[in-house]
């Protein structure tokens, strides 16, 4: 007997009758937005990505150069030096956000008073960036408020904070610390959707604390570690006032190497540093960081992709 075949018909159920308005709806509502995103992000990025390929300053006639303005990019020690900072910055930074965010999840989840404590922490995320890069210059200079208290307790010889071998890491914490509140909100918010049944019938099988947060909490808040990881890798590459003002907090000006990201050399490459600015070297650099964060987030809806839970 051979194998029974199944038969695509169109259904005539009122669920048809609903898709079918449903798609009617589709374009004159979903359109406009499409139209919006295409002028202002498809169409800039197909022209940046056509400025790359020219010799330009930013006014006048263009001279096509094809790749060598990337080739000239990635030979540049100071855009190797900021490409490596912008990594350190996405994944060092990111992965310290992350477990302190997770963390500090897991210890409010069950706190009395939990929603004051945590809008203390969400607190840093509002204040700009640029107040904490003025600060830095109030707080980390050598005869700033760190260094003073320091003395007090005796320490003779306090470090540069703003010395080019200690800056980086110094804009590495403060963007931990800005940054940690916002996410610990959102991981919160995923942890308290799992029903509380859940971790009633944990307790009853007799699991123990970390058999609950691997099986149970993990699990069904897969989906927001995986947005969070992706708004962060969107964030992280455009970070930019803060490491500027700190790096001009030490009366410098444009901040030290040491301290850029590609935002930051993209910039400089583009605007400063230079007598004639090369807009065509520096969206080269921009496309560069394009691509590092298109195949960053296809990457990370494979690996946080999952079946959709209901519960």
């Amino acid at each position: 007997m051979p194998p029974l075949r199944r038969r695509r018909t169109r259904s005539s159920a009122p669920g048809s009758v609903i898709e079918n308005q449903r798609r009617k709806f589709l374009v004159p509502f979903v359109g406009p937005a499409f139209l919006f995103y295409t002028l202002l992000f498809v169409l800039p990025a197909i022209g940046a990505v056509w400025v790359s390929l020219h010799k330009w300053a930013g006014s006048g006639p263009m001279e096509f150069v094809g790749l060598r303005n990337y080739e000239r990019v990635i030979n540049d020690s100071q855009f190797q030096a900021a490409f490596v900072n912008t990594l350190l910055l996405l994944f060092v930074a990111g992965t310290a956000i992350f477990v302190l965010a997770f963390a500090l999840t897991m210890v409010l989840r069950t706190m009395w008073g939990r929603s004051a404590v945590r809008s203390i922490i969400f607190f840093p995320h509002l204040i700009n960036a640029l107040v904490f890069g003025v600060l830095a210059g109030f707080l980390f200079n050598p005869t700033g408020l760190v260094n003073t208290a320091l003395g007090w307790f005796g320490v003779d010889n306090p470090p540069l904070w703003l010395a080019k071998e200690n800056i980086f890491p110094l804009i590495m914490a403060t963007v931990i610390f800005t940054t940690t509140g916002y996410y610990t909100t959102i991981i919160m918010a995923g942890v308290d959707r799992i029903p509380p049944y859940l971790y009633e019938d944990c307790a009853l099988a007799g699991a123990t604390p970390f058999q609950r947060l691997w099986h149970v909490v993990i699990p069904l808040t897969w989906d927001v570690f995986g947005t969070c990881a992706i708004l962060w890798t969107l964030s992280s590459i455009k970070i930019f006032e803060i490491i500027w003002v700190f790096g001009g907090s030490s009366g410098a000006g444009i901040p030290p190497v040491e301290s850029w990201t590609s935002a930051v050399y993209t910039y400089v490459t583009a605007f400063s540093g230079q007598s004639t600015p090369a807009f065509g070297a520096a969206t080269a650099s921009a496309v560069i960081s394009l691509l590092l964060v298109s195949v960053l987030v296809v990457f990370l809806r494979r690996v946080f992709r999952r079946e959709a839970i209901e519960f």
